[in-house]
């Protein structure tokens, strides 16, 4: 996971300022899992904004070549993960690849798309972990695939526990450029929520399965 750093604490800001993260405790989002949330992430906003895409571009770069070193190949998780995966992979001049949600049922019907071969290590990137159910069946593709995945990296976390335990239980490592409780922090420091909010992003974040209910 994200440890705190200026470099966190600047992309959690840079998400708040374009509204890639929207905090609202008073008018809660549903998610497609059916969860009442506070809080809403699409990091494909990002993609609008080149100053703050090659900024996390480069923290990607900076992230896995400390955590993982260079792989053979970068991997996005279709949808949102692709083009960020992408832009990672023309920084460090690597191949690239992506793993669709669900096999085509047409054509090749592949679940990959790209070439890979039998024993290339992958770094797998990601826009946006949760649960991290579609994420882990992405690093399974992969692995099913025979490659090695040396890991995930993501922009962003829910930190959720039941994520977290997934991650371990399917032994693949995750790290990522910021964080929820990062993000809480920032926000409360620049004003984007106020202090009589934050006991209810705590709330949610203990239970989110249950909260709003």
């Amino acid at each position: 996971m994200a440890t705190k750093t200026d470099s966190s604490c600047k992309i959690a800001e840079f998400l708040l300022q374009i509204k890639a993260v929207k905090l609202q405790p008073q008018m809660p989002f549903t998610w497609a899992s059916g969860w009442k949330s506070p809080i809403y992430c699409d990091n494909r906003v990002i993609l609008s904004h080149p100053i703050i895409r090659t900024h996390i571009r480069k923290e990607f770069e900076k992230l896995i070549e400390d955590k993982f070193g260079r792989p053979d190949v970068i991997a996005g998780v279709a949808t949102g993960a692709i083009a960020h995966g992408a832009l990672v992979a023309e920084i460090m001049g690597l191949p690239f690849v992506y793993v669709r949600s669900e096999a085509k049922n047409h054509g090749m019907t592949n679940l990959i798309e790209g070439q890979l071969h039998e024993g290339q290590s992958i770094v797998v990137i990601e826009d946006l972990v949760s649960t991290g159910g579609s994420s882990l069946k992405a690093v399974q593709a992969l692995r099913d695939a025979k490659c090695v995945v040396k890991g995930m990296v993501a922009i962003f976390s829910y930190g959720f526990d039941n994520a977290q335990q997934a991650f371990k239980d399917n032994n693949c490592i995750l790290h990522t450029l910021t964080d929820y409780e990062t993000l809480i922090e920032e926000a409360a420091r620049l004003q984007y929520i106020t202090p009589d909010m934050l006991d209810t992003l705590a709330k949610w974040r203990a239970n989110p399965a249950e909260w709003g209910k």
